[in-house]
């Protein structure tokens, strides 16, 4: 039998096939929504952007939540893959006013330079809880953000705001949602009042924060993106599939995986 660096033939083909075991049992089984297959690839770009967090929340890449208990069907686990980014946020742990946590899990590389209104499809899966709903009430969600330049034509000086969408209710609880559509359920804001209209207090759609950061200017781009909570409600729960256009983040205790939306 011949030998190539000591192996024999045989021991390697039987090194192969464990190989192709572990690495199928670790990709873990795919959800309906489908795992990505061959088309996934990782980013390194992604993780608690620290200059936006405040107080000790947590912004953990984990494995599940599988339930709640007596759950079962495809909204008893993550609809991709086996994990999510698990947020936890409380309201009354600081010393600042108000004295609520705030977290932001986001990418501050791979979407630097966009142009905002080249968005076109955003959203995500939550896990809502009961005892968030008690909370904070029905809307106490977290949120999609987007730091931007405004680069509007009234306020040329004026470099930095943050897109935030407000989801309206999660449709369940105790359980995964299905895909939440950020372009057309909850509203938008900027945070800076660039655009009274559109500001914290008011409620845009998202059509309508793109049209008002179109005002004949360069453009509005951004800066980064991110899934966040706070600073309000207490909050514990799971977000999962994170949808930017045609790309869907799944991510997974070992790292933020990109899947091509079908």
């Amino acid at each position: 039998m011949s030998t190539r660096f000591g192996i024999t033939r045989g021991t390697a083909l039987v090194a192969a096939a464990l190989a192709a075991v572990v690495a199928s049992t670790l990709s873990g089984p795919a959800s309906a929504a489908g795992d990505g297959g061959d088309h996934a690839r990782r980013s390194d770009h992604w993780g608690v952007i620290a200059r936006n967090t405040i107080g000790s929340p947590v912004a953990d890449l984990r494995n599940g939540p599988y339930g709640s208990f007596g759950v079962t069907g495809p909204a008893a686990r993550p609809p991709y893959g086996r994990g999510s980014l698990g947020i936890e946020v409380a309201d009354a742990s600081t010393s600042l006013t108000p004295a609520s946590e705030k977290v932001d899990f986001g990418n501050e590389v791979d979407f630097y330079g966009d142009p905002v209104g080249g968005l076109r499809r955003l959203g995500f899966h939550v896990f809502q809880t009961g005892e968030n709903v008690a909370y904070g009430g029905t809307e106490n969600m977290p949120n999609i953000r987007f730091e931007i330049d405004p680069n509007l034509s009234a306020l040329p000086n004026d470099n930095y705001s943050t897109m935030v969408w407000v989801p309206d209710a999660s449709p369940v609880t105790n359980r995964w949602s299905g895909f939440i559509d950020a372009t057309s359920t909850g509203h938008w804001f900027l945070s800076g009042n660039e655009v009274p209209a559109c500001g914290q207090a008011a409620e845009c759609t998202f059509d309508e924060i793109k049209d008002a950061l179109d005002d004949g200017g360069a453009g509005a781009t951004i800066l980064t993106a991110a899934v966040g909570k706070g600073r309000d409600h207490m909050w514990i729960g799971a977000v999962d599939g994170l949808r930017v256009n045609q790309n869907v983040y799944d991510f997974e205790a070992d790292g933020v995986r990109t899947l091509r939306a079908g």
